[in-house]
């Protein structure tokens, strides 16, 4: 059934949007949102080094990304605090145990209306940009490369601003 459902057409590129009144912010593609380059955490940090360092710096979540580039998941604050307190996890496990697998992937030149519809399953979407990387013996592969973390107030606050312009 999920071929029936526009959205997960247009989600997954088999369908272009044919919402009928879209909003003039619809279109325009996701890097015009200016997102800052997100903190992101490697697999071995400890939940109890990922919770001062969240906020140490400010941040609600980051990205768990290896060495390698791999996006791993995502770790909130709040579920790395529920998970250690309710007992699921402790301060010295890595911060992989508490972090979220499942997490929607958006790139830069996707249109706000794809993410907007992203974010009516998901808290936040992770915006990245795939490039090749090149090693010494001449073999290749791309790599995703995190830009940033978008959430729905992400988009509400630019949605905002420019109609009140």
């Amino acid at each position: 059934s999920k071929f029936l459902n526009d959205k997960w057409m247009i989600k997954n590129g088999f369908l272009n949007d044919v919402q009928e009144h879209k909003p003039w912010w619809w279109n325009i593609k996701v890097q015009k949102l200016n997102l800052s380059a997100p903190l992101t955490l490697l697999p071995e940090v400890s939940c109890q080094k990922a919770i001062e360092i969240l906020q140490e710096k400010g941040y609600d979540q980051a990205p768990v990304v290896a060495e390698s580039g791999l996006i791993l998941g995502m770790v909130t604050l709040s579920n790395t605090l529920t998970s250690v307190l309710a007992g699921n996890a402790e301060f010295s496990d890595p911060v992989t145990k508490v972090a979220y697998d499942q997490f929607s992937k958006i790139g830069l030149e996707d249109s706000l209306g794809k993410l907007s519809c992203d974010l009516e399953n998901n808290h936040f979407a992770i915006v990245v940009h795939e490039q090749m990387q090149c090693s010494g013996n001449g073999s290749s592969f791309m790599k995703q490369m995190v830009l940033g973390v978008v959430t729905a107030m992400d988009l509400l606050t630019f949605v905002s601003r420019k109609e009140k312009k």
